[in-house]
């Protein structure tokens, strides 16, 4: 049996015009936690549709435990457990009803059904809740919720599309750490999308999307260590002329993104009191700090990642 869960090969998708995803493969492992990372309209929420089989490529092809979601689309969805970015329980139901009239839809029925609704209720810690109205649930117990549902039918396979969507911080690290108990004990395959670096960094790998492009893919750890060293950020009335001066002062180039300098150098902190000293009238603020992943997109991209949310569609 082949290791990977999910193997993406040459997948493209067009809205029209507009390339969504332009050639993009990837494999994911059994039993791992991956995350799709990218800003809205790197094609994070087309791919999921593809891999969920909502949607159909224009071309190329995804397999999911071994069965395509083109030729094989019913195969897939058996497989798989949904959790959707909107909210797909219905809330003036309880949370035992949502999850009964979720298990016929999968066959289920009787004792089996029963038993299997309070074992993932109970698992996901909301066995007291079984009786409350959905609507008198916190965020972060729907989201429990949402996933009891999914998880009702016992998948191999979670794929999730933002799943944090209206949790508070505390309730995203909670949601976050029940999805690896899923990987590390049960040793479901859990893939999710997300345009939270916190959230990408607590994932065994990721994959990172930009404008329908794989531009890069690996463990978080492995993606911040092609930064070289630290990254230290300037500002200046007239960037361009003082990226000139620091060249040739110092040997670097530094990378103008959105008006302000970026330079990667080991021993950042001997750096940023090297460039006081020698603009002292042209810095205005100079920061340093360690790489993260949003230092490689903007490596990778030469833009920032919350700048590409602004302009993104998709």
């Amino acid at each position: 049996m082949s290791d990977s869960a999910i193997r993406v090969e040459n997948l493209r998708h067009t809205y029209g015009d507009r390339t969504a995803l332009a050639g993009v493969d990837f494999s994911v492992r059994r039993g791992e936690l991956f995350g799709l990372l990218g800003p809205n309209g790197g094609g994070k929420t087309t791919l999921f549709k593809i891999l969920s089989t909502l949607l159909r490529p224009t071309a190329g092809d995804a397999l999911v435990l071994g069965q395509s979601v083109v030729r094989s689309a019913a195969a897939v969805r058996r497989a798989l457990g949904v959790v959707f970015q909107n909210p797909s329980l219905d809330a003036k139901l309880s949370v035992a009803e949502n999850l009964r009239h979720h298990g016929h839809l999968y066959g289920m029925s009787g004792a089996t059904l029963a038993e299997r609704s309070a074992a993932v209720m109970a698992r996901l810690g909301i066995g007291e809740r079984a009786g409350d109205r959905v609507e008198t649930l916190s965020g972060g117990l729907q989201r429990r919720a949402e996933l009891a549902k999914a998880l009702l039918h016992q998948p191999p396979l979670l794929i999730l599309d933002e799943p944090s969507t209206g949790l508070d911080p505390g309730a995203r690290r909670d949601f976050l750490q029940y999805l690896r108990r899923l990987c590390e004990e049960e040793g479901v395959t859990v893939v999710l999308t997300t345009h939270h670096m916190e959230e990408a960094e607590r994932c065994d790998r990721i994959a990172l999307l930009h404008r329908g492009e794989l531009v890069a893919a690996g463990s978080p750890d492995e993606l911040e260590h092609r930064v070289g060293g630290d990254v230290v950020v300037v500002q200046s009335p007239d960037p361009a002329a003082l990226a000139e001066k620091i060249a040739a002062h110092f040997g670097v180039t530094p990378q103008l993104v959105d008006g302000t300098l970026r330079i990667e150098r080991e021993r950042g902190h001997e750096l940023v009191r090297d460039l006081v000293e020698a603009f002292p009238d042209e810095v205005t603020l100079v920061t340093y700090g360690k790489p993260t992943l949003g230092d490689v997109f903007i490596r990778l991209t030469g833009h920032r990642f919350w700048a590409e949310e602004a302009d993104g569609h998709a």
